[in-house]
Formats: structure tokens, C-alpha cells, sequence
């Protein structure tokens, strides 16, 4: 048994396409560092200097890796990880100003 990791949208023209890959058991960024040297490029855009990058998130079974050991997570058989990239942008709309008559 392998380690499921799900890949996002952005991502998958590196994975050829593949919403999910195997990747091997061991520490969260040691999965990065593997799926760099198989999927070239996905590890910088994800990582840099052996961290994450605070614009993506990594949850490992369904919980954000920020609130478990983060980088140094272990990942055993079985587990499922999913790389969410923070999405960012939008307005707010604009709040209609309304004046008493008079006003």
C-alpha cells in the first residue's frame, strides 16, 4: 500500500494530468522532495528551503499539517494527503449607501 496524494488543478499539468499519485511513506517533505524527482517542478511550487510555502496547504488524513508537526509530519501507508493551494482575490461588494430623504 502507498500513500495517496491528491493533486490540485494548477498542479496537474505537471503530473501529466493526474488529479492523484502515489507517493511514498516517510515525512511530509520528504513526499515533496519525492514527487519533485518524479513530477519535476512541483517541488518549488509547494516548497522552498525545505518549507512549505504559506500559500499552500497540506492536510494529511484530513488534518492541516500546520496544526500537527507541520514539514516533519509523518505519513504512514494508507494516508491520504491533499496540496490545496490558498485562493486568494475577490472583492467585497460594494455596501449600498442609503440616505434618509432629506439627509
Amino acid at each position: 500500500m502507498a500513500v495517496k496524494v491528491r493533486i490540485p488543478t494548477p498542479l496537474q499539468r505537471l503530473t501529466q494530468g493526474k488529479e492523484e499519485v502515489e507517493g511514498t511513506p516517510g515525512k511530509v517533505i520528504e513526499l515533496v522532495s519525492d514527487l519533485d524527482r518524479r513530477f519535476p517542478g512541483i517541488g518549488e511550487r509547494i516548497s522552498e528551503k525545505g518549507k512549505i510555502r504559506r500559500f499552500v496547504n497540506i492536510y494529511v488524513n484530513d488534518e492541516d499539517i500546520r496544526f500537527l508537526n507541520s514539514e516533519e509530519t509523518v505519513i504512514k501507508d494508507g494516508d491520504e494527503v491533499s496540496i490545496v493551494p490558498a485562493i486568494a482575490g475577490g472583492a467585497w461588494p460594494r455596501a449600498e449607501v442609503r440616505t434618509e430623504e432629506g439627509e
